[in-house]
């Protein structure tokens, strides 16, 4: 293990790095970041990874000129839209500083989160790896939060999410920083938290706060996120079939989704094969598993039109769709060895 608290008053350096796709929040995020009171980062490198590569480098034009007296010590890299875990890599990779905190672009720090950062690292033991800062998800007052919100939501209670985290550089570069096999925004926050309490770290939360504004999302945006299904797989190879308990976090419906998505199928198939009341029961089995799912992410929920209407919608595709991703994320890696064997 390498690197120690601060001594003798001497300040911790640290270094920012943000991974962005140009987003209209990345403006808030790095306005806040420069308007946070105590010692700014020595480095700030943001990571372009945008896949085009002729991407318009004005959209980051307005963003910079937010940063003031932080502009000069920011570099832009590109990293050439493989996700996010691959720019959080570039990232490191040009890092000098001894510590690197992480920052999504939708977020927006504390007005005191430098100097509660610059704590935090002062105050980590030599065995601690890595702070975590606290997570706040503004949500409506006036009604019920929507499925969306809620979900955004959960980050605030997510072990070691990469939306606010520090970690030492050389622990990082000890673990050869993230997987880039996670192409995703999930999951690969929790692989890279795995492996270095794997190394004989300790990752402890700290007293900064970051808030998380819900960001606008299309009414289909519940069925795009069931690719993270495959990442689930990749977890599963590296880490165990426990992997869930480990990094603490929920277990979902993928099983039961598996079970709905095979009523439907038989249903079908019956109908084909001429078997109509068998295939009426395997409709029904289809119809109630659907309902129950429907229904659990409505009744929380505001219940208005559009809300109800998106969520039968979009629960009738969901356990399809997630089955479809386990299924192919199981057989694209099935040949990942698990991170210890790697490591070994």
């Amino acid at each position: 293990m390498s690197g120690a608290p601060v001594t003798g008053g001497a300040r911790t350096g640290y270094a920012v790095v943000v991974p962005t796709l140009a987003r209209r929040t990345l403006a808030d995020c790095l306005a806040a970041l420069a308007a946070a009171t105590g010692p700014g980062p020595d480095e700030i490198v943001l990571v372009d990874d945008r896949p085009e590569p002729d991407a318009d480098p004005r959209a980051l034009e307005h963003p910079l000129t937010v940063l003031g007296d932080l502009r000069e010590r920011t570099v832009v890299l590109r990293s050439g839209g493989r996700g996010p875990a691959a720019a959080r890599n570039t990232g490191i990779r040009a890092v000098t500083s001894p510590w690197t905190a992480f920052l999504d672009d939708d977020v927006q720090v504390g007005p005191h989160w430098c100097d509660q950062l610059v704590q935090d690292l002062a105050e980590a033991a030599p065995d601690t790896g890595a702070v975590q800062g606290v997570i706040a998800v503004p949500l409506p007052g006036e009604r019920r939060p929507t499925d969306w919100e809620r979900g955004t939501a959960g980050l605030a209670r997510a072990q070691w999410i990469t939306a606010d985290m520090a970690y030492r550089t050389d622990v990082l570069k000890q673990v050869h920083g993230f997987d880039e096999r996670f192409p995703r925004a999930f999951r690969e926050d929790a692989d890279l938290a795995l492996r270095v309490l794997d190394a004989g770290w300790r990752i402890r939360r700290g007293r900064r706060t970051t808030r998380h504004p819900v960001r606008d999302a299309s009414r289909w945006v519940s069925l795009k996120q069931q690719r993270g299904n495959a990442d689930d797989a990749l977890m599963r190879r590296l880490h165990g079939p426990d992997w869930w308990a480990k990094a603490v976090a929920p277990r979902g419906r993928v099983r039961r989704h598996a079970a709905i998505t095979a009523t439907g199928l038989a249903a079908l198939a019956l109908a084909v094969a001429g078997r109509p009341r068998a295939a009426a029961v395997a409709g029904l089995g289809w119809a109630a598993g659907t309902a129950e799912f429907a229904w659990a992410r409505i009744a929380p929920g505001p219940r208005t039109r559009d809300e109800v209407v998106t969520m039968l919608a979009t629960s009738a595709l969901i356990p399809p769709a997630a089955t479809w991703h386990r299924l192919a994320g199981e057989w694209r890696h099935r040949h990942a060895p698990a991170w210890r064997e790697v490591a070994a």
